[in-house]
């Protein structure tokens, strides 16, 4: 009896592993240009009205986040938030802000242009649908979230009564990623508060109460790979890498911020308010990125700020 415990225990991770990389949905994402140093994985959030039943006259899919996350040969590990209204040529397109990139070409073109802004060719493309963040918080019991002032924003649904921390469910932590137009800092203080949710999920997914759990274990697989779509060739051996850098570029080894911006409200013309970048200092933040030679710590951001 033992002996077939034994074995039940051995085979339950494999079994759960060849379950959830065969529910992983792919999309043609890889531009298929040379490889950079290192692994760069580029992260969406899909913002899907369809997906989430949601009917509010807006169609097709937007990305609401995009991040790119570089587990260098060596050195420290590095989680970038692009803002999405970042003005950037877009392949084939001419300039825009960056989210426009998905929603004219989807992952393929989103791809292309992120190349083309930080010189990195990206190995591994993941999408998280717009529920995914609410399945996931669910599956773990929610997460501890923290805000430093009060919030009762309408668009989002966020309300948060009290500054401070809380347990927050998959809806509350769905609004908090999403909120925006209530945030002093706008994009900037979305991306810091996206690190932060996502944060939350990796540790709360690794917590050995969920780890001994065949059941809690069996329910985020299924609410994770119901919300994923990866690059061809991206399995869940590929995602367990990535949570592994993750978890590096946000701990305290890690290196995490935006790139260097000029402006929150340039005004180029055609494309209302934008995200302007300091492309010549961003140009020596991708290849200190990509060489792992720089410094832990929060880069980026507007200078002075």
């Amino acid at each position: 009896m033992a002996a077939v415990l034994l074995v039940l225990l051995l085979a339950w991770p494999l079994g759960l592993a060849l379950w959830a990389d065969g529910r992983i949905a792919h999309v043609e994402a890889r531009s298929g240009a040379a490889d950079t140093p290192g692994v760069t994985y580029l992260l969406a959030g899909s913002d899907s009205r369809a997906d989430a039943g949601i009917e509010d006259g807006t169609e097709g899919a937007r990305t609401d986040t995009i991040m790119l996350l570089h587990d260098p040969a060596s050195g420290p590990a590095a989680l970038i938030s692009l803002p999405r209204d970042a003005y950037v040529e877009i392949p084939d397109n001419g300039a825009n802000k960056l989210n426009a990139a998905f929603s004219w070409g989807g992952p393929a073109l989103l791809t292309r242009t992120v190349e083309q802004m930080t010189g990195l060719t990206v190995d591994h493309y993941v999408e998280v649908g717009f529920t995914g963040v609410e399945g996931v918080v669910d599956a773990v019991g929610g997460v501890e979230l923290c805000l430093d002032y009060p919030v009762n924003d309408e668009l989002s649904g966020l309300v948060w009564e009290q500054p401070g921390c809380r347990l927050a469910d998959g809806r509350t932590a769905l609004a908090f990623s999403r909120m925006r137009y209530s945030d002093p800092n706008g994009d900037i203080g979305r991306t810091q508060r996206q690190q932060q949710v996502i944060g939350a999920i990796t540790s709360a997914v690794t917590d050995p109460g969920v780890l001994v759990s065949p059941g809690k274990q069996a329910s985020l697989v299924r609410a994770g790979t119901d919300a994923l779509t990866t690059s061809e060739g991206t399995g869940i051996v590929d995602l367990g890498r990535l949570a592994l850098a993750f978890r590096s570029a946000t701990g305290p080894g890690g290196i995490t911020g935006t790139p260097w911006l000029l402006s929150l409200d340039y005004r180029p013309g055609g494309v209302g308010s934008a995200v302007q970048l300091d492309d010549a200092r961003n140009a020596e933040l991708w290849a200190g990125i990509r060489d792992g030679s720089l410094p832990a710590g929060v880069v980026g951001g507007v200078p002075g700020t």
